[in-house]
This record gives C-alpha cells, structure tokens and sequence, in this order.
C-alpha cells in the first residue's frame, strides 16, 4: 500500500512538474490564475485592471413609484431569487421603480459583473456607430476594421455575422475549463492576438453557434471605427446621454490594456436597467434617438442561421430573444451567472436580477427568465 501511494505521489509531482513547464515554455501563464481563482465571479473587478466609465454630468435619478415595494413578490419567486443567490432584484415600469430587493452587502450602488449583458451593450454601441457614420452598415467586412483578417476564409465574415454568433471561428466557450480559449480571453492578457488567431471552421453566415469570441471583435471594430475604447465610447453615447448615476468600470486584459468586450462592465441594476429602458423605447432616450430604430428591430428579431437539427429562433444581434411567451414577446440580455436585463415592452416593463448562480436552461434560455417574468406579472395582476 505504501508503495502505490509512493508512485501516486511521484506520478503526480511529475505531473505538475510537467504541466509548469508547459507553462513557462508556452508563456501561458494565464492558466495560474484560472486555476487559482476557479471560476468567475460577480466581484472579478478586484483581480483585473479597469477603465473607468465616467458618470453622466447631468444624472438622472429613476423616480420611485407610489408603489414602491408595496406588493411582495410571490414565495416562489422570493424562493428562486434567494435559492440562486440574487445580490440585487429591480423592477420598473412607466419610468419608475415599483420593485428593489437587494441581498449581502449590496445595494443600489455596489459594482457587480455585468458578465455576457455587456454584450448587448457593445451591440448597442455598434448600432451608434453605425447611426453616426462611423460603421457603414452591419453589411461591411470584418477585415476593413481589422486588417488581420483581409485573407482567406476570415475575409468572408462580415460585421452582421459576428453580430449573430456566426462568424464560423473556432471557439471553445467554456469557463470551467482552464486550458479553454475562453478562459485564455478571461483570465489572459493579450486579446487581439488572441482574436486574430482565431481560424475559420465553418462557413460564415450560415449557423448559429454562441461564441465570446464573436463580440471582442465587434469591440476591436468598435475601437478601430471610433479611435476610442470601448470604454470612453460607451461613457460618451450611452452613460452621458442616459445619465448613469454611476461610475462604472470595463475589466481589461492587462493595464491600460483592451476592454474584455463579451463581458465585465462592472456597475449596477439601476444603471444596467437604463439599456433595457432605452431598446424598450426603440433607441430613444427621453426624446433623443441614440441609436435608429432599425437596428434596434434588427437586433431583436432572431437571426436566420441553422442550428443544430433546426434554426435559430432565441438570438438577433447579441440580444436573446422570446418572440411568443405566453402570448407576450419579451427580450433580455444574460451574463453566464444568471445576470438579466428583461424587457417587457407590452407591460412597459425593464427587469433586472443580478446575482451569483443562474439556475437550469429550458432549450436555449434560463428557466429563471420565465420564473422571474411571471413572478412580476404575477405581482402585477395581484396587487395592482
């Protein structure tokens, strides 16, 4: 017995020795930090550099409804909000809060990961530059932004595509898994060379497949059409005209580095609302179009690609969407930890939940969607 647990011992220290070595020699250094950090979390802006998104100079407050946390959530509601450790649950409607629940230490005011929602945000920000002239159109090619991919396959992806999820790049989107390109992206320090060595496995346009990958190109796009980061472009068209109350943060790859596009605005359920209140609207913010109504019903319409034995009818341009839900047509944007922004246009609805744990998929979307939007109707019809 002694000798078998000798061996173990050796094999595994030979191993480790091994993988450190790899390590070293690849320069993939980045896998010492995913493994000793584990998994992402709500709080990662403590362990990346940030850019700092600047509060509006005019803010503006969302007004607190007459009703404001007079009717209770329902127990099962309450029950999946609590079971899937919400940090913050924010309910508004008609331009007020009528529902705010915060858990732990949070509040109305505390940083949490956006993670994947900041993908919608980039959508937005890309339907701007295209209203301001900067983007022609969602038509134009990849490689007239980012000249690495002016050759072969990469040539034929247009900005439309990485816009859907099917820009056909090879792509590996998985956080649990420490040797993933992913994770490489989260936890790595060096994104565009990440993303210019990216190889094409599919054809381009045709099949939907949900890749981060897709959206940090649409952030070097951003950047190359604007000669801004992501960062000042979003402080500029979305947190100064929407007047986020707010500083907020964009994680980045390394100091004074690029911004981690397909996720990590670090801010708060009132100031992520203010997205899902201005698509509600159709791109106009309190009487100023920000971003053309066009764009905004292109991206909320699922995109015509294959997937899987059938086709895409959850995904537009990094929105997820539900054309039919009981009747009502609802739209959101998710982070991988259950992050939502949840918007209700018929019941003049915006819901945020931000918290540690998503709960079960139901096909394509997070059963919690479908909990949290009858929980609020629920709440709706009950009381008021």
């Amino acid at each position: 017995m002694r000798k078998a647990f000798t061996r173990f011992f050796l094999f595994l220290f030979a191993a480790i020795t091994l993988l450190n070595i790899w390590i070293v020699i690849t320069g993939n250094y980045y896998i010492y930090k995913a493994v000793y950090h584990n998994f992402a979390d709500v709080d990662d802006y403590k362990i990346f550099p940030n850019r700092l998104i600047k509060k509006s100079s005019a803010p503006q407050p969302w007004p607190i409804s007459g009703k404001y946390n007079k009717a209770p959530l329902s127990q099962e509601l309450q029950s999946t909000l609590d079971k899937f450790s919400s940090i913050g649950f924010l309910v508004i409607q008609h331009d007020s809060i009528i529902h705010e629940q915060y858990w732990e230490d949070y509040g109305p005011d505390s940083y949490s990961n956006s993670f994947s929602m900041a993908k919608s945000f980039v959508s937005a920000l890309i339907g701007i530059a295209i209203k301001e002239g900067k983007i022609n159109s969602a038509e134009q090619y990849v490689s007239e932004y980012i000249p690495e991919f002016k050759e072969g396959e990469k040539s034929k992806i247009k900005i439309k595509d990485v816009l859907t999820m099917s820009s056909g790049l090879a792509w590996n989107e998985s956080y649990a898994n420490p040797f993933s390109v992913t994770t490489e992206a989260y936890y790595g320090s060096d994104l565009y060379r990440l993303m210019i060595e990216r190889k094409v496995e599919s054809e381009p346009g045709k099949e939907f497949s949900y890749k981060s990958g897709d959206t940090q190109i649409l952030g070097f796009i951003l950047m190359k059409a604007t000669g801004k980061s992501v960062a000042q472009y979003a402080q500029e068209k979305l947190w100064e005209p929407m007047g986020m109350v707010n500083n907020a943060m964009w994680s980045l790859d390394k100091e004074n580095g690029n911004e981690k596009a397909y996720c990590c605005i670090n801010s708060n359920a009132r100031d992520f609302a203010r997205l899902g209140y201005l698509y509600l609207h159709q791109g106009n913010w309190k009487g100023k179009q920000l971003i053309d109504t066009s764009y905004i019903q292109a991206s909320l319409i699922p995109a015509s690609l294959k997937f899987e034995n059938g086709k895409n009818d959850f995904y537009g341009y990094q929105w997820w969407t539900v054309p039919d839900y009981k009747g009502e047509k609802i739209f959101y944007a998710r982070g991988i930890l259950g992050q939502m922004i949840i918007v209700m246009p018929e019941r003049d609805i915006v819901i945020v939940r931000l918290g540690k744990n998503r709960g079960e998929k139901a096909k394509q979307h997070f059963k919690m969607v479908f909990q949290v939007v009858d929980g609020v109707k629920g709440m709706l019809n009950s009381q008021f």
